[in-house]
């Protein structure tokens, strides 16, 4: 007689204790052995679940046993053939009418009778049974999990799922990367293709590497879809409903809609054919409505901008007034030179800046110091362990040895990890400070795109409400622009250390704005915009530091 020897591995949980194909192969020959001549026999693999009909190298498989090509099919086990009703009934209604006269299996004794057939028929409506008893119990479990606040199934890029507490954590490789994208996207200066080439080539981002997949580039595609992917807000989509996670967010709410706007998605506004510098970004004070621009001509044929709640769009009428472009624009001017850095401030950066050069040298000697401070501990603790092998101390005397050891490295590496970390906080300040004393220039020579930025990078909550334009100072701007100059500089600089050390995500998208609105002032002035002798005199120019470059 001659079979087909079938084997099958679901990559569903159905089959997760089964033998891998070639183990089936193996295990199969291996039994049959005595009886079957392998002359006759022809091996067929398939990687699928059998809870569903649809099998095609199955389905191939009985159409050829029908076309006599076959006599019979040799498998694992019954459930490698059917775990569905209608694949367990063709193979039974074949065994019928004679045209597959035999089945052999390793794991089940079957007897082409009326017996045998039975006993198989129970077998199969048992594999239907558990597939269809795990499917409940999965369901179940997954109804549970959202509940309680996590998403089943994989965790999307910068994420992880933990195994010990069946949660979802930051992936420390790879999140910080999806930060830097979104912080990058959501300073309006890059599209979703530039922002593709940075973390393929520049940032060298691969997805995580698993089982059967990873450790490849960003696809871009994969790009759109975490930007769009809720889950990045603390939320997350399980069946096309939003749920409260409980997982780290990186964006806030309104950042992830300023970003679907921005994407063009459903439901959201669609991008505009003239793009006005701040539509998308103010609130109406009368009906919460987002405030939309468009151009009026006056009776001589002057053109205007004007700026208007869209609920004017609907056809209802909204009690706050339009408002010309330049006054928009002499408001926001206002509120930018409001933010700009005291004189004293800048003054004390530069003497810490001196105080920092001075001090340089000798922090680079206690620095090396403790670098061989820990290397000679490394050495100690080798010592030591060649000790405990040679058995020339006990395991008690060892083990604390050790432990004050570990503790002594322990404590050196935090305060290594303290001198390399304590000035960090310098650069952000340094370009801050620039910053917030250029932006009322940049602003007012700027294109439509730098001005938009600036906003974006500075100011938060804008509502716009008698024709007066609100904007709340965001982090570490706010604390700049208080009021006298030791709250100012105590209160700025200490925003400025704690953000910076904790890598704030607002502060690391702020720096990003800051770089991309340099980057566009230089391509729209020529080299060195930000040259000290342009500023102002209110600026005072960029901080000086020694031995660096201005």
């Amino acid at each position: 007689m001659r079979y087909f020897l079938y084997c099958r591995k679901s990559t569903e949980a159905e089959d997760r204790q089964i033998l891998s194909i070639d183990s089936q192969e193996a295990e199969l020959l291996r039994a049959t052995s005595n009886w079957l001549d392998v002359q006759n026999v022809e091996v067929l693999q398939e990687l699928q679940s059998a809870k569903a009909p649809g099998r095609p190298i199955f389905n191939r498989m009985l159409e050829r046993i029908e076309k006599g090509e076959a006599d019979g099919i040799v498998a694992w086990h019954p459930d490698r053939l059917a775990r569905n009703s209608v694949d367990g009934g063709r193979v039974i209604y074949l065994l019928d009418r004679g045209v597959c006269k035999d089945l052999k299996f390793a794991t089940f004794s079957f007897e082409n009778n009326s017996q045998g057939k039975f006993m198989l028929s129970i077998i199969f409506g048992y594999s239907k049974y558990y597939v269809d008893s795990l499917s409940e119990n999965v369901k179940r479990g997954n109804r549970a999990k959202v509940g309680r606040g996590w998403r089943p199934g994989r965790a999307p890029a910068g994420y992880k799922n933990c195994k010990d507490t069946r949660t979802i954590v930051p992936d420390a490789e790879h999140l910080p990367i999806i930060k830097e994208l979104f912080a990058l996207a959501l300073t309006g200066g890059y599209t979703v293709k530039e922002l593709y080439r940075k973390a393929r080539n520049e940032w060298g981002y691969r997805t995580p590497t698993r089982k059967r997949s990873g450790g490849r580039p960003l696809a871009l595609s994969s790009v759109y879809k975490i930007l769009a992917n809720p889950f990045y807000t603390g939320d997350f989509l399980y069946h096309g409903k939003l749920y409260p996670g409980k997982h780290q967010p990186i964006i806030s709410l309104g950042e992830f809609a300023l970003l679907q706007q921005w994407l063009g998605r459903p439901g959201t506004a669609k991008p505009q054919r003239y793009r006005f510098p701040f539509t998308g970004m103010i609130r109406c004070g009368a009906c919460n409505l987002m405030v939309t621009a468009e151009h009026k001509a006056n009776r001589y044929g002057s053109r205007y901008i004007y700026y208007h709640c869209t609920k004017r769009n609907t056809g209802e009428r909204c009690p706050e007034p339009s408002v010309e472009a330049r006054q928009l624009e002499r408001q926001i001017q206002g509120f930018l030179q409001s933010l700009t850095i005291h004189q004293g401030l800048h003054e004390w950066l530069t003497t810490e800046a001196l105080h920092l050069e001075r001090d340089g040298n000798d922090k680079e000697i206690i620095r090396r110091s403790v670098q061989g401070a820990i290397q000679d501990l490394g050495k100690q603790e080798g010592v030591l362990l060649d000790l405990r092998i040679r058995e020339l101390i006990g395991d008690s005397a060892f083990t604390k040895r050790r432990e004050a050891l570990q503790l002594e490295q322990a404590a050196l590496r935090e305060r290594q990890q303290k001198l390399d970390e304590e000035n960090d906080w310098f650069e952000p300040a340094e370009s801050l400070i620039s910053f917030s004393n250029m932006a009322v220039k940049w602003f007012r020579d700027g294109a439509d795109e730098i001005r938009r930025l600036i906003l974006q990078t500075v100011g938060s909550n804008l509502i716009l409400r008698d024709k007066i334009l609100s904007i709340e100072a965001v982090k570490p701007f706010s604390t700049a622009c208080s009021g006298g100059a030791i709250l100012q500089r105590c209160g700025f600089v200490n925003d400025v250390r704690t953000m910076f050390a904790v890598r704030d995500a607002s502060l690391l998208r702020i720096l990003a704005n800051i770089k991309r609105i340099r980057e566009l002032v230089g391509e729209q002035s020529g080299p060195n915009p930000q040259a000290p002798s342009e500023a102002s005199s209110h600026c005072g120019g960029r901080v000086p530091r020694s031995g660096r470059d201005g």
